[in-house]
């Protein structure tokens, strides 16, 4: 009999009505944005987020859609919980068949491994960078960003 491998994870809003699984066949790695619009939506100094592929995420409860137009005309579509307001995912179309987790919304959040760190320059002065970690002042070129996070 073959061992199915995989990992799964699972998260959700802060009060509870929308709740998701992840399943993956590896942890994916977690990046830091330090712009203003995540520091702004986190209420925070940055944001924690993954890329997955969009199937691998499923989603229980109801979500409300806040969509947001770039300067450039890419639509981003970001999940929130109607209760809460909590910010789950966001898919980005620029970036079809993918979507980003807010993985501060992870159960196991505490467990995260940040390997990259984009808008630097954004960055709070108090918050230090380890030495070896890649980091880019603005946005990543996406080559690179996506080889730093493991993503093919």
């Amino acid at each position: 009999m073959a061992m199915e491998t995989g990992v799964d994870l699972t998260g959700g809003c802060r009060c509870g009505a929308v709740r998701y699984a992840v399943r993956v066949e590896k942890r994916p790695a977690a990046y830091a944005c330090h712009c203003l619009d995540c520091q702004t939506w986190s209420g925070s100094a940055f944001s924690e987020a993954m890329y997955l592929l969009e199937p691998s995420l499923a989603v229980t409860g109801d979500v409300v859609v806040y969509e947001l137009t770039s300067p450039s005309g890419r639509i981003s579509r970001h999940r929130v919980c109607p209760v809460c307001r909590t910010r789950l995912f966001n898919t980005n179309s620029a970036r079809p068949g993918f979507a980003v987790l807010r993985a501060g919304t992870l159960d196991d959040s505490d467990t995260l491994n940040v390997v990259a760190h984009i808008w630097t320059k954004r960055k709070q002065p108090w918050l230090a960078i380890a030495d070896g970690i890649p980091s880019w002042r603005e946005a990543a070129p996406p080559a690179d960003f996506m080889a730093a996070l493991g993503v093919g």
